[in-house]
């Protein structure tokens, strides 16, 4: 059968690193008030010539260079992003253009948080089809730019960066071979008012600042996670017992706890970059999977799954045989 087989991946962060005390100096909080609810220390921030784009189009050089291809080789990129450089284009093409491409198909998807889930599956999907042999997914986001920093309870919580696998479509052995086994999307608009930014071309053409109800969605985001990742194993007869590692959303420190041990999963196989990047959105998943390939944990072979919740609601599960 045709699976959609990760070859590469690769991330990109922007050079200023910024510490809880120094955030500390420009708003009401600490580093102890911070780390104790969160488990954030650290965070990066864009600087002015650091977009959507250039972070994606750095870390789509190095899962391309780590899957061994070319840049041309690459016929389909899928960007997920809530903070595109513009309206529109799609920062896609930006990033096709970047890489030196003169023709593939490009395009954005907004799932926000979940967003890298869903250009998974999206990216699956064309591969599996046989129109398209090797894709380009990332994960890219700005989020400072969007942020009320004078809102301790949101501004600390975010960072800017960008993570991306290769795709490519491969024939695999049913039962034992590698690629994505299968994804499992969801989204529940009801719950809009509960994360969500103030603005938008269409409603007051402004860009607008993020607005968070954290303990709701600190609810909503536990019981949804694990129910996902349990639908997932299932549709491809595993349990958690299965998983060799679980790269989360990098929301919340206390989040990644609770839905481990609703899973009944052990702590050592949660990949955790949150401390280290705090949350980057659509980027956290393919961030905190490129540290976790690139230390050496996640070995060929391995079952692998990917989760994330955001706005929307969106939630969604991926498990793959890596």
């Amino acid at each position: 059968m045709i699976r959609s087989v990760l070859t590469g991946t690769g991330s990109a962060l922007p050079a200023r690193r910024v510490a809880n005390a120094e955030l500390a100096e420009q708003v009401d909080t600490s580093d102890e008030w911070i780390v104790e609810r969160t488990g954030i220390r650290f965070r990066h921030i864009a600087a002015p010539g650091e977009t959507t784009a250039t972070l994606g189009a750095d870390a789509a050089r190095a899962a391309i260079a780590a899957a061994g291809v070319e840049a041309t080789d690459i016929d389909l990129i899928v960007l997920a992003t809530a903070t595109p450089d513009q309206t529109f284009p799609a920062s896609a093409t930006k990033v096709q253009a970047l890489l030196g491409i003169d023709d593939c198909v490009a395009f954005d998807v907004n799932a926000v948080c979940s967003g890298f889930l869903y250009a998974v599956q999206v990216a699956d999907s064309m591969l599996r089809t046989g129109v398209h042999r090797r894709a380009l997914v990332i994960g890219s986001e700005t989020f400072s730019r969007i942020l009320d920093w004078e809102d301790r309870g949101t501004c600390v919580l975010f960072g800017d960066g960008a993570g991306a696998v290769v795709l490519e479509a491969q024939e695999s052995d049913a039962d034992s071979g590698r690629g994505i086994l299968v994804t499992k999307l969801h989204a529940d608009g009801r719950h809009n008012d509960l994360l969500y930014v103030d603005g938008g071309p269409s409603t007051t053409g402004t860009v607008g600042k993020l607005r968070m109800k954290g303990r709701e969605v600190f609810r909503h985001a536990v019981v949804n996670l694990a129910s996902v990742m349990d639908e997932s194993l299932a549709l491809v007869g595993m349990t958690s017992a299965d998983i060799d590692w679980l790269v989360p959303h990098q929301a919340n420190a206390r989040i990644l706890d609770a839905t481990a041990r609703k899973l009944g999963l052990s702590p050592d196989k949660v990949v955790v970059t949150v401390d280290q990047h705090a949350n980057t959105s659509a980027a956290s998943v393919p961030l905190a999977l490129d540290v976790a390939v690139r230390d050496g944990r996640i070995k060929k072979g391995h079952i692998v799954v990917l989760e994330a919740m955001g706005g929307g609601f969106t939630w969604g599960a991926a498990v793959l045989r890596f």
